[in-house]
């Protein structure tokens, strides 16, 4: 193959501005989907993607195109990624793949959070960034505004800035050549040994495990020994290939510079590293990739099979979906209440909703989880540093000589006139501030320093809410600082239900207290017996509820006669449920575990 000729790049932004829509018309302008069965999302081919709207796993396709303008027939590589904050990793692990970026802002909104997060991740990556505004056909479109802004925020000049229209196809055979025109072709020799990188990998019912790999320096063929440089294992091919038209196609060779996929004999999926590197065990290469930086889960809750008896499925199951979402962390657990499951990493709650709903619909698992946390450290009297990610990890408090928490460099991007909403919701959260800048007339951009436990839940939805949709946020851990840590219990009757504990800042304890039990009063269903539920640190109880018992009407058959009759029914009633209040199982319903993690 002519290197000259090929081209790699992916299409980044901030969620919703554009990006799947931009990659299905160049999908349908380089005739990779007939125009016949053209649909939206094509590149998003999870249901829960068209569902939401949203883009959660990257996806590579293969293109030709010929550009009129340069009278050549092009290959092109396009990675359409996530936009949403919790997906970064994707972003991330595509533009390792990648020479250049395609960087769309939505021409109604401007320049978000995101856009910024990705444009620098871009940056660090070396790779040659394309601006393009999109949406320019909407009656909401301030063009000048938004390519102002551009100019101002990321530096760009004004003939670099390409005007589109990804839903009515304006501008998109002007990007396709200036991508030929300004992104460089790939590197590497192919007279070297071997040397790939292991970039992305999902799980097909067909093929088992596909691994994709960006090729930097030498060539693979279907007769090629594969050696994984991290893990020593050596690997023969079964089918080499790339993804065109939307569909896996076997070739003979990958070169350096190209980007494609291969199966091999793997049985275990847990045996694939993303940001290995692979070499020929023949002809080695002398060290290996740098790979990508890896993010580290910010977000840890328990996952627990309802029923015990379909823990292997849930192993299985994971052992899969970590192929496609290398982000996602698990180790087995087991607690009091449920039994065995996995305590689980995610980069944040719509991370964590994603998998859950994943793990349900794709593998028919009925699942519980617990109340999430952020990793918290603790420094031990005896001078040991312990990383706790559940409740259950704590040390008593007499073991403890400080506490420590994750803080979070918190960058949002809001209209002018909710800054002062904006500013004082982030310091009831206990955020600290730390500058602000003006972007445009009506646009600031904003950082605060705050506790990550603050904004895992539903900081979002709230900032959202304050600038009646036009916030946007972004954040990256920083540092560990210290606080006030407790643990807060949930006893029913008298018993802890550890789904429920919950480690916090001490001051925020009494509020979260009263209502967890407030809720739960609400979604536990009566029972025979009273049910006590309680919130409490330790021994001091913070707040306290009662379900009142079902109501049977024991002497509803005495229908006359002497009051000691009836006294003895009643007697024997009490005893009744005594008993049953002290061997009773609780029933909870699934749902009180759902609705416990909103509040």
């Amino acid at each position: 193959m002519d290197k000259t000729l090929l081209r790699n790049f992916s299409i980044i932004a901030h969620i919703d501005h554009g990006k799947s829509t931009l990659a299905d018309r160049i999908l349908e302008l380089t005739g990779a989907v007939d125009i016949r069965h053209k649909g939206d999302q094509l590149l998003d081919d999870m249901e829960l993607e068209k569902e939401r709207g949203i883009t959660i796993k990257a996806s590579m396709v293969r293109l030709n195109y010929f550009s009129k303008k340069f009278n050549k027939e092009y290959i092109l590589n396009l990675i359409d990624t996530p936009g949403h904050v919790d997906f970064t990793y994707e972003v991330s692990k595509s533009l390792a793949a990648c020479e250049g970026a395609i960087l769309v802002v939505d021409a109604g909104q401007g320049i978000e959070a995101q856009t910024v997060g990705n444009y620098y991740l871009a940056l660090e990556n070396n790779l040659h960034v394309i601006p393009v505004i999109n949406k320019i056909d909407l009656i909401s479109a301030d063009v000048a505004r938004v390519k102002s802004q551009v100019e101002t925020v990321l530096g760009f000049k004004d003939e670099e800035i390409i005007l589109a229209s990804a839903k009515e196809g304006k501008g998109v055979i002007e990007i396709l050549d200036r991508i030929i025109e300004t992104i460089p072709s790939p590197g590497g020799e192919i007279g070297e040994p071997l040397k790939a990188l292991i970039f992305d990998c999902r799980f097909d019912a067909f093929k088992g495990v596909v691994v994709f790999v960006k090729v930097i320096d030498g060539q693979i063929t279907p007769r090629t020994q594969l050696k994984m440089f991290h893990a020593g294992k050596i690997y023969k091919i079964e089918e080499l290939g790339v993804f065109k038209d939307l569909k896996y196609t076997a070739v003979d060779s990958l070169t350096c510079g190209e980007v494609g996929y291969f199966t091999a004999n793997m049985r275990d999926p847990r045996e694939v590293i993303i940001g290995d590197t692979i070499t020929d065990p023949k002809n080695p290469c002398s060290e290996a990739l740098p790979g990508y930086r890896k993010v580290k889960p910010l977000v840890f809750c328990g996952i627990y099979p309802v029923n015990p008896a379909d823990f292997p499925e849930l192993r299985d199951a994971m052992d899969k979906l970590k192929l496609s979402d290398a982000s996602f962390v698990f180790e087995p657990e087991n607690s009091q209440s449920f039994g065995t499951g996995f305590r689980c990493g995610f980069l944040g709650l719509l991370h964590m909703e994603i998998v859950q709903e994943r793990l349900e619909r794709e593998y028919n698992l009925n699942l519980i989880l617990t109340v999430p946390n952020v990793v918290y450290r603790i420094k031990t009297k005896d001078g040991r540093l312990i990383e706790v990610d559940t409740p259950a990890k704590l040390c008593a408090s007499q073991d403890i000589d400080e506490a420590q928490e994750p803080y979070a460099s918190l960058l949002m991007i809001v209209p002018v006139d909710s800054i002062e909403a904006v500013c004082d919701f982030t310091k009831s959260r206990r955020g600290m501030f730390v500058s602000n800048e003006y972007l445009s007339e009506d646009r600031v951009k904003v950082i605060f320093q705050i506790p990550l436990s603050e904004i895992i839940v539903d900081f979002y939805d709230r900032i959202k809410s304050i600038t009646r949709g036009y916030g946007s946020m972004d954040y990256e851990f920083k540092e560990y600082l210290p606080t006030k840590l407790v643990k807060l219990d949930i006893l029913l009757n008298g018993q802890v239900c550890d789904a429920f504990s919950s480690l916090m800042f001490k001051e925020k304890a009494t509020s979260r207290a009263h209502l967890l039990v407030g809720k739960l009063k609400e979604l536990i269903p009566r029972q025979l017996f009273e049910v006590a539920i309680q919130a409490a640190i330790g021994s001091q109880i913070l707040a306290s509820e009662k379900v009142r018992p079902v109501g049977k009407h024991a002497t509803s058959k005495c229908s006359g006669g002497d009051i000691t009759r009836k006294r003895k029914l009643w007697d024997i009633q009490k005893k009744g449920k005594k008993r049953l209040k002290q061997f009773g199982k609780v029933e909870i319903p699934q749902e009180a575990f759902l609705e416990v993690l909103k509040i």
